[in-house]
């Protein structure tokens, strides 16, 4: 069976939410690199004319843009039919659209701002083009969900895009199983960005990425060697935090669960203690391992 990565070849076609900059922007550069036909949906117009630009003066397949809302159906629904009436259909598709809004308990619009964008926005797509990825035993094909650290670990602050994020991680790990039966030329992957500098998370506010923080082009790379790998889950590190503090710090927020803790517990003031003997107790077995 081809890899993955196979996915990436001339006159392949791919579309990506979320692709007017950032990750998103990245991924669709990896994309045409490979000479694919690339289309960019973002609902930042400018942006995107900007994003096909760059785009097209370098690569050899065809660059289209589609302005639109992910949380619309119907909007989801005119994309399809103009994709389909162009004689296309996807070999590659990245639900990538995001939003991190702030909000608090009482603020209803918060909840459903996020969950509109980051969870249907992703639901939608699926929906829309899932003709396109099942039934396939021919050439390889490829779903890409972004998700977050943020939906596995559940840090305090945002409680409405964590939980976005955590749904979107089981809608993936559901989507991967169901298509491995009924598709088994079609993989999916759960890219899961660390500190990543994009306008979402800190490039609007500050001319240069800090240290601490991987490039766009990093994140797609890391997919690119995670789907070689044929693996489902692309967790990135960055430039302060590594995958072994990573796994540390998903296997303890599990733990809660398993060990009957208060939720957060990582967070809390009386389990500060123990959660610091159990990390370096983990990272000590860890490096015996090695």
């Amino acid at each position: 069976m081809a890899p993955p990565t196979s996915v990436f070849r001339a006159g392949a076609t791919a579309l990506i939410t979320g692709s007017a900059s950032g990750v998103g922007l990245a991924v669709a550069k990896l994309c045409a690199s490979h000479s694919m036909n690339v289309i960019l949906v973002d609902n930042n117009s400018s942006k995107l004319d900007e994003a096909k630009s760059t785009l097209s003066s370098s690569s050899k397949g065809s660059v289209d843009i589609h302005s639109m809302d992910v949380a619309s159906l119907s909007d989801w629904s005119d994309l399809k039919s103009s994709v389909e009436k162009s004689g296309k259909k996807l070999d590659f598709l990245h639900l990538n659209a995001g939003v991190g809004l702030n909000g608090s308990w009482t603020d209803n619009a918060y909840f459903h701002k996020i969950f509109d964008v980051n969870l249907f926005g992703v639901i939608n797509g699926i929906n829309t083009f899932f003709p396109h990825f099942d039934n396939n035993s021919g050439e390889q094909k490829a779903i890409i969900v972004t998700g977050s650290k943020q939906g596995i670990t559940n840090p305090p602050g945002n409680p409405a895009y964590n939980a976005s994020k955590s749904a979107v991680k089981t809608i993936a790990e559901h989507l991967s199983f169901d298509l491995t039966k009924s598709s088994p030329s079609t993989s999916v992957h759960l890219l899961v960005p660390g500190w990543t500098f994009t306008g979402m998370t800190g490039g609007g506010k500050t001319a240069s990425k800090p240290d601490g923080a991987w490039a766009p082009e990093q994140v797609a790379d890391y997919l690119y060697q995670k789907m070689g790998e044929g693996k489902f889950y692309a967790i990135c590190p960055d430039n302060d935090v590594d995958w072994e503090t990573d796994r540390k710090r998903m296997t303890w927020t599990m733990g809660d669960v398993v060990y009957e803790r208060l939720p957060q517990s990582r967070w809390r003031d009386e389990y500060k203690e123990e959660a610091t003997k159990t990390m370096d107790a983990m990272n000590h077995g860890a490096k015996q391992a090695d």
